[in-house]
């Protein structure tokens, strides 16, 4: 239930995605007294960032630092969350603006979902699990993960069988199988856009044969793999259930490569690609693990220290750039390397386990096809200036984290905030305005 629009139709500030980035500006606006309302299109807010192991540099558990700002943001007073919801349209008004959204149906009413679990525990139909990657399993209908918020069950119309047996045993009558689409008006004083990023798709490089392989995985697969409370419990090779001995990362498989149109850096994957190999090297102490980089960009504070540490543990850095991967049959790769330590190298082959493809972030969401901000050549949203970077072409609307560029966490959160002081200063300013200004 929409409390905070539900007798104006406005509220002072809406944040779209519920990520690091959003939850973050969202309490700093919240905390001095704004309305908030964040729309998340997933079923629970958290963000990509939910889903990792550890952060770099310091390896503290992701979990650890999101989980409590979600919690805090669910309970704040001045805060309201929609999940499963789309942003469909931003309108700019005469003082503020109109946003159209759509909240897709989950045929579960949160309003009288208890997050008992009494359905997930009844249903009989298994299907995979997307926060696992797909590695995992779950049942049609079910809470998104173990420290989703909100605790509210999901029916996965695709894998439902229309039993019933989830509506027989659940105490509340919440389940809908004849839910339908919601189409919302809001009136939003000010906008954030932290929508984040999105992956390029693994076949983008057709060279790698990542469709012919499950063997052949992306870091955020890694992370879950990593992850203590993953699909697996340990790091096992998805194909057939392996150990693996001898793990090989392909750095800038997805970017800084003009012909895939994803010619910038993504600027991340060295360090959390550095983070994956030291947590492999400490649960697969005798695994032999490669890193094959063009260029290391330790671009932070501590993670030059952080990449030197990684060396000094036996992780295997190879200057050099894959050019084809070769799936065996035995469910092994062949990796054509050109090594080009001292210019150009002659292609070698070298036989890895599992292959981890350090994809190019993109834009989760295209800002420009329903808002009439600019978007970057990257297609990421512009800022309007070097000195106001979360300020966007629109007087109103401001960007921050990922959906602005690739960025690291520490970053997003710092950005988040500076975003949250920007939208409360405009706020400020419009209502100094005179009445006839605003006509």
């Amino acid at each position: 239930m929409l409390r905070l629009a539900a007798d104006s139709g406005r509220v002072d500030v809406l944040v779209v995605g519920g990520g690091i980035a959003g939850l973050q500006a969202a309490l700093d606006l919240a905390d001095q007294g704004l309305k908030v309302l964040i729309c998340e299109q997933q079923a629970s807010i958290g963000g990509h960032m939910i889903e990792l192991s550890k952060v770099f540099p310091t390896l503290d558990c992701a979990s650890c630092i999101t989980t409590p700002k979600m919690s805090a943001a669910a309970h704040h007073p001045n805060i309201e969350i929609l999940t499963s919801t789309v942003v469909d349209g931003i309108e700019p008004l005469h003082a503020g603006h109109r946003v159209r959204v759509t909240r897709r149906p989950t045929y579960v009413n949160n309003d009288k979902c208890i997050g008992c679990r009494l359905c997930e525990y009844a249903c009989d139909t298994e299907c995979v699990d997307p926060f696992d990657a797909s590695l995992g399993a779950t049942r049609a209908i079910a809470v998104p993960f173990t420290n989703a918020i909100p605790q509210k069950a999901v029916l996965n119309p695709d894998a439902c069988g229309t039993c019933g047996t989830c509506a027989r045993v659940c105490p509340t009558g919440a389940i809908e199988f004849d839910q339908q689409p919601e189409t919302l008006e809001i009136e939003a004083g000010a906008v954030v856009l932290a929508s984040g990023f999105a992956l390029n798709a693994m076949t983008v490089k057709p060279q790698y044969n990542a469709a012919r392989s499950r063997n052949i995985i992306s870091a955020l697969t890694m992370e879950r793999l990593l992850a203590p409370h993953g699909p697996y419990g340990r790091v096992l090779r998805p194909s057939d259930g392996k150990i693996p001995g001898s793990i090989a990362f392909v750095q800038c498989a997805g970017s800084r490569d003009a012909s895939i149109g994803v010619p910038y850096c993504s600027r991340v994957c060295c360090m959390y690609a550095i983070k994956q190999a030291m947590l492999l090297s400490g649960a697969l102490p005798i695994a032999d693990i490669t890193i094959y980089f063009m260029d290391i960009r330790a671009f932070g504070k501590g993670y030059e220290s952080f990449y030197q540490n990684a060396k000094a543990m036996g992780i295997n850095f190879v200057r050099g750039k894959v050019a084809r991967i070769v799936p065996a049959e035995d469910g092994d790769l062949l990796l054509h390397v050109e090594r080009t330590e001292e210019g150009i190298g002659a292609i070698e082959p070298v036989r890895h386990d599992l292959v981890v493809l350090a994809q190019g972030m993109i834009p989760e969401w295209h800002a420009e096809a329903c808002t009439p901000v600019h978007p970057g050549p990257d297609g990421f949203v512009a800022a309007s200036s070097l000195t106001s970077p979360t300020a966007t072409s629109v007087p109103g609307i401001f960007v921050a984290g990922a959906a602005a560029g690739p960025k690291d966490i520490v970053d997003t959160i710092a950005e988040a905030g500076a975003a949250a002081m920007q939208v409360t200063r405009w706020l400020r300013q419009e209502q100094q305005r005179p009445v006839e200004a605003l006509v």
